[in-house]
């Protein structure tokens, strides 16, 4: 959430806090630390191999694997953005949340089954699989900028933009503010470092059950000091009660929603891999279908809790100068002392669960994309301990890259902003070449690295004429839809130019494991899903139309 960064960001330089935390909320908050600590160590194996380090030796149950979907995908923008943009400008912003629910079903019968069954590590893996290893090397590269410099640091900034005046009368209130993200950076990054994907999943569950109790006490006072949902229905404004907004709507046009909302949601819950990571780790491919699906329910429920504070702002404070102070506003002033260290809780817990995540996820690109691969052919193939301790080390390494990566955004809160735009026009050729990898035998190699450089291309020409000029006549989300098409064109047409000369050195190479020796993925037949994860997709797919049909 930009717009959420930015007035944190100005509310921190330009005025006093005028709100503290007691000594109750403060030992509430301190316990909850000390506890997901304790637990997160006590769930590490310092002596872990790498398939337990980073898969946690592939025997992740579905419960486990849908509550930590979810805790990982909710951040303190998350918190903070939604109940701001839903007082702004209404329910349009849930667009996201009910487009990842339906994202996240498509995900379970279709794409989950087959990343399990190709056994990699990582995407990128997957790619290089698929296609080959300049796909693999790309994409991972790729991937570790925008989860290290971008989605962690971002995260630890507007935590620390957030807690720093509600600190105001504790010792911590003379800390610089970075220092406040560094703390919450070494807690997750400490179980994170010696107890890999275990040691993360289980205390992700543990934080996504704080964070559903917590969110969900905030928006039942924010609803009952408003009244009711027909008096909160009946004092918004029509148009905000509505998801798809005019095409010259500033925020959320729906031309962007049908084409670009989609676009990212896939990136982020099928391509991205501190979230899919989880599904790799699955036990089996019905696991990691019902651990999607079950991600996809809480997703659509954790929308329902996180934009209800905002619409109940809007009556029971309507005069707020910045939409982003309605998660402090209720949690001061209707969230009793006591609870409301239990919310500040869970919006922790959804900072560190999106922290140790990225940490992990960024040790197993760095270890099993770089070190493994570039080593292998000179010194041969790393033992599993070898692997799960350059694992540790890089843990170690990247926390201390975010920490220190956390005072340089915050001296450029604006210019950070800019980075975070940016992400729509990175993601497209992504999501291009894995859609076509996955649902287009056809795709070669060659059409898939061609597509990447021309998308990317593109869209870092249109970023970039944009900023120049300061013209902007479409949508980012629009634009990243034409990106899309952009790609998908570039690809396939080289992909259709090659694909005879493709096929023929795959009839020639001898290497069963070869890049090109897998013309298409895995094949999954959606028959083979059992009729209960049928039926139980329907349902929530049927739950994300009625909610459009409803609010259209």
């Amino acid at each position: 959430m930009v717009r959420g960064l930015v007035s944190l960001y100005t509310r921190h330089k330009n005025s006093k806090a005028v709100t503290s935390l007691n000594s109750i909320d403060l030992l509430v908050v301190g316990a909850y630390f000390v506890t997901i600590l304790a637990f997160g160590l006590y769930r590490s194996s310092r002596r872990a191999g790498a398939e337990e380090y980073f898969l946690a030796q592939r025997n992740l149950r579905w419960p486990t694997i849908g509550l930590s979907l979810v805790a990982t995908s909710v951040s303190s923008t998350t918190f903070v953005g939604l109940a701001g943009s839903a007082y702004a400008t209404g329910l349009s912003i849930t667009n996201y949340e009910w487009m990842s629910s339906l994202v996240l079903v498509l995900f379970a019968l279709y794409i989950a089954p087959r990343y399990v069954q190709s056994r990699v590590y990582t995407l990128p893996e997957f790619l290089e699989r698929r296609f080959d290893r300049r796909c693999r090397y790309y994409v991972s590269a790729l991937t570790l900028v925008g989860n290290v410099f971008v989605d962690m640091a971002g995260t630890l900034y507007a935590g620390a933009l957030l807690l720093q005046p509600l600190l105001v009368d504790t010792p911590m209130a003379s800390w610089p503010l970075w220092s406040t993200g560094v703390l919450v950076a070494a807690l997750a990054g400490l179980y994170t470092m010696f107890g890999g994907l275990r040691a993360v999943v289980r205390t992700d569950a543990v934080q996504a059950a704080v964070l559903f109790f917590g969110a969900s006490i905030m928006a039942m006072l924010a609803m009952s000091n408003a009244g009711s949902w027909s008096e909160i229905v009946a004092q918004t404004p029509p148009e905000h009660l509505s998801v798809m907004r005019p095409i010259d709507d500033p925020t959320m046009p729906w031309l962007g929603t049908l084409v670009g909302v989609p676009l990212l949601c896939f990136y982020f819950w099928c391509t991205n891999q501190f979230v899919v990571q989880r599904v790799l780790a699955a036990r089996d491919a019905r696991h990691a279908q019902l651990g999607s699906l079950l991600a996809a329910a809480l997703k659509f429920l954790s929308m329902i809790v996180l934009v209800l504070p905002g619409l109940s702002a809007r009556i029971v404070f309507p005069d707020l100068e910045r939409p982003d102070d309605v998660f402090s506003r209720v949690l001061f002033d209707l969230v009793p002392s006591g609870v409301r260290g239990l919310v500040l809780a869970a919006f922790l817990a959804g900072v560190m669960s999106s922290v140790d995540s990225t940490l992990n996820s960024a040790s197993t690109l760095i270890t099993m994309d770089f070190v493994r691969t570039l080593r292998a052919p000179r010194s041969g193939e790393l033992s599993d301990q070898h692997l799960g301790r350059i694992g540790r080390l890089t843990t170690l390494a990247l926390l201390v890259v975010s920490a220190a990566w956390v005072p340089v955004v915050a001296q450029a809160g604006n210019l950070y902003t800019y980075l975070q735009q940016t992400l729509a026009y990175l993601v497209p050729p992504v999501a291009a070449i894995f859609v076509l990898g996955l649902f287009w035998k056809q795709a070669t190699a060659k059409g898939a690295f061609f597509g990447l450089l021309i998308g990317h291309l593109v869209s870092l020409g249109t970023f970039a004429m944009q900023m120049a000029t300061g013209v902007r006549k479409a949508h980012f989300l629009i634009v990243c839809g034409a990106l899309f098409a952009c790609s998908v064109v570039a690809a396939g047409a080289m992909s259709w130019k090659t694909v005879h000369e493709s096929a023929a050195r795959v009839a020639r190479s001898a290497q069963p494991r070869s890049p090109e020796a897998q013309p298409h993925p895995p094949k999954y037949d959606i028959a083979m899903t059992t009729p209960a994860i049928q039926l139980l997709a329907a349902g929530i797919a049927a739950l994300c139309g009625s909610y459009v049909a409803m609010l259209w």
